[in-house]
């Protein structure tokens, strides 16, 4: 199969704790089998720095949290034929949206003043700038596909991109649930 035959496939991470790559990752052997058939543009696992006009699926973990995170999934909604939310984080918000219930500057605060000893205070620079509340992914943008998990097995990662390769529209319901 040439590259041109290839799927092309991008990733990236929200707020979340990466698990969901690292499950990716828990293909081992698979990942040769994967690469032969799909070509990865885009993703943490790699070294390119930005996102291709045009791929065919994207996968994006993570909840919505920051300017930054809001552009990114929009910039993957625009430019991915299919998008994929990859986790109980980017399917229902999950811990990072725990924050919910505070208020920022009580989350500022306990962040960077109460629990810091030495030299207490909010940082002046390179902070993301944090939306009022996180949201999952399809509360940002249009999502094709639901994939939970906590983070999702990489048998199930497995299950949906071959189903995906195969042409056919997976049902990951049927392999994993909320919290497994």
């Amino acid at each position: 199969m040439s590259e041109s035959q290839k799927i092309s496939l991008a990733t990236a991470w929200l707020d979340g704790c990466s698990g969901c790559h690292m499950s990716f990752l828990d293909l081992d052997q698979r990942l040769i089998e994967l690469a032969e058939k799909v070509n990865v543009v885009y993703s943490p696992i790699v070294d390119t720095k930005e996102l291709p006009a045009e791929v065919d699926v994207g996968i994006l973990e993570g909840a919505v949290s920051t300017e930054e995170d809001l552009s990114k999934a929009r910039l993957f909604r625009e430019r991915c034929k299919f998008l994929i939310s990859l986790g109980d984080c980017a399917v229902s918000g999950n811990v990072p949206s725990m924050r919910n219930t505070f208020n920022l500057d009580e989350v500022f605060d306990r962040a960077f003043v109460e629990n810091v000893q030495a030299k207490p205070g909010r940082p002046t620079e390179s902070l993301p700038t944090l939306l009022k509340t996180v949201v999952p992914i399809h509360h940002a943008v249009h999502v094709d596909l639901f994939v939970q998990g906590c983070p999702p097995s990489a048998d199930t990662i497995w299950y949906v991109l071959t189903e995906l390769m195969a042409g056919r529209t997976p049902d990951p319901t049927t392999v994993t649930r909320f919290g497994a």
